[in-house]
């Protein structure tokens, strides 16, 4: 016997919703009415941005948009298939070939995302039986690939490479071990301990795999990341980069032996079950690729300036944490202070996003300032003087 109740599988919905709103951790979307650039329009806001990973200001270059028209008139936008079927093309193989001569590897392999990449390898590379280790503040898509791997998960203090030396002393029955961590820590802006980490991989046996995502283009005398920038590439075994921030287009790339990437195209499933990218995206991130090497410049400024942003904030009493790089988080602890500070910002004409759990652990809420070369000294002095303003209200 029925009755009249309309049975409403999804309520509890709203329900969760209220409770993020409550807690200050409800996101909303802003529609961005304006190509992404250092100055920017979202919606009827325009203002200073330091919300993008466009670290080299490559997003809306003329080169790239050249790239993508000539590429497009040419072979058409989608690619329709997987690689395996016949969605590869030669410009997905010209791109290849760039990226592993740019990265000083065998071979190398695109992803449709950075995110497919972190996940598609780590699965592919580890299972049930064995264990991998990662650092507590790695990206969402490295812990992805742990959990599709089934692998034994083993989560070690952020940079706490003695405590990864410990952990790794335990797992001598296991049959692989998998060290997986950021080179630059997206939200922290400070760097992993690859020296280290590499020792540890070579006394245990173990596969280290980097993910440079926000370190290509910006760290290192030819721009390859930190493993360049500290010297120890050749004991890296698995690179994992992106095209999506310093290279200005979109996808994701692992760099390493041809045998590895053999493997990659059998059993990363990411790869194997995704619509290969439009190959005018190729076309994008090999004009950007031609920047980074005839432009060392923008990655020198870069640095220079974040370094000197850092001075200037840490001497008005912010906290920003161990940042050594071009992200530089203002930590403010809770929830409601970042999104006001954000807000109380955006009123000034700057915009910093808030960045809040599960994102940042609880109690590490903070605003990311993400600089980019398009960001002129009049621009950070803009922003040092309005932070230097709302000093007082947000001790």
């Amino acid at each position: 016997m029925s009755d009249n109740t309309t049975h409403r599988p999804l309520d509890w919905i709203d329900r969760e919703l209220d409770r993020l709103a409550q807690q200050d951790l409800l996101r909303h979307r802003t529609t961005r009415t304006s190509p992404q650039a250092a100055q920017l329009q979202l919606e009827s806001w325009q203002g200073v941005s330091f919300g993008s990973n466009d670290y080299l200001g490559l997003a809306a270059d003329m080169r790239l948009a050249d790239a993508v028209a000539g590429a497009t008139k040419m072979d058409g936008w989608g690619s329709g298939a997987s690689p395996l079927v016949t969605g590869y093309a030669q410009i997905h193989q010209r791109l290849e070939e760039q990226l592993a001569q740019f990265e000083g590897t065998e071979s190398t392999l695109l992803f449709s995302s950075g995110f497919a990449a972190n996940a598609g390898c780590v699965s592919a590379l580890v299972g049930p039986g064995d264990v991998v280790f990662g650092d507590r503040k790695n990206h969402a898509s490295l812990f992805d690939g742990c959990r599709l791997s089934r692998a034994d998960v083993r989560v070690y203090p952020h940079g706490d490479w003695r405590r990864l030396d410990r952990l790794a002393a335990k797992s001598k029955g296991c049959r692989r071990r998998l060290i997986v961590t950021d080179s630059l820590f997206s939200m922290d802006g400070d760097l992993a301990p690859l020296v280290q980490l590499a020792d540890v991989a070579e006394r245990h046996e173990a596969i280290l795999m980097v993910d440079e995502a926000h370190a290509t283009g910006v760290f290192g005398p030819s721009g390859r990341g930190v493993a360049e920038h500290v010297g120890v590439e050749h004991r890296v075994h698995v690179r994992v980069g992106t095209l999506s921030k310093a290279i200005g287009s979109i996808g994701g790339f692992v760099a390493g032996s041809r045998s590895l990437v053999e493997w990659l195209v059998n059993r990363a499933r990411p790869y194997v079950f995704s619509t290969a990218l439009p190959g005018a995206c190729c076309a994008a991130a090999m004009a950007a690729l031609d920047v980074i090497r005839n432009e060392p410049h923008r990655r020198v400024q870069l640095l220079d300036r974040a370094e000197r942003l850092r001075a200037s904030l840490r001497q008005q009493g912010w906290q920003i944490g161990t940042s050594e790089s071009q992200i530089i988080p203002i930590v403010l602890g809770d929830a409601g202070r970042a999104v006001r500070l954000s807000e109380r910002l955006r009123d000034e004409g700057f915009y910093v996003p808030a960045i809040r759990p599960p994102t940042v652990p609880k109690r590490e809420a903070c605003l990311r300032v993400s600089l980019t070369w398009a960001h002129g000294e009049e621009m950070i002095e803009g922003l040092l003087g309005a932070l230097a303003r709302l000093r007082t209200e947000f001790p």
